[in-house]
């Protein structure tokens, strides 16, 4: 699972490392880089593996092919994907449209969300984060364990 926070600078050439436990995870579901395009929810960059926006498409090749909501999706989330492989070093280049997208400049944070992550300015993400503890306390009691049947 892609899981902590990781801040990483980006260098001279628009490159940033990937933090290795998130690569590792890709590499171990055979990936060797990651899926990018902007949130819908925040001010960020969401990043997934490949199967999980093969999941999404499926959803979206799912609806009707005449709605235009089927179009409303594919052209803000496929459209706008950017599949970026692992160079050598294990950095990827984000587009300048995604780090404007998410006021990124010089330093990033890669946040883990356990199936995917996301990659974030790091005063943006603070401010989030305190929104995100205040949000998560109120409605803690909502949050539930799922109850697997055990058959052996």
């Amino acid at each position: 699972m892609f899981l902590s926070t990781y801040e990483n600078r980006i260098d001279k050439k628009g490159r940033v490392s990937v933090p290795a436990s998130f690569r590792s995870y890709l590499s171990n579901l055979g990936y060797n880089g990651v899926i990018c395009f902007p949130s819908f929810n925040n001010q960020s960059i969401e990043a997934w593996p490949q199967d999980r926006i093969e999941k999404i498409s499926y959803s979206i090749d799912a609806l009707n092919p005449f709605e235009e909501k089927k179009d409303f999706f594919a052209t803000s989330i496929l459209s706008e994907s950017i599949n970026l492989q692992f160079d050598s070093e294990g950095r990827i280049s984000l587009s300048s449209k995604l780090l404007k997208r998410a006021k990124i400049k010089n330093s990033m944070l890669f946040v883990g969300q356990g199936k995917t992550f996301q990659i974030w300015e790091p005063t943006i993400f603070e401010k989030f984060r305190v929104l995100a503890r205040k949000k998560s306390n109120i409605n803690r009691a909502g949050l539930r364990w799922e109850q697997k049947l055990n058959k052996e």
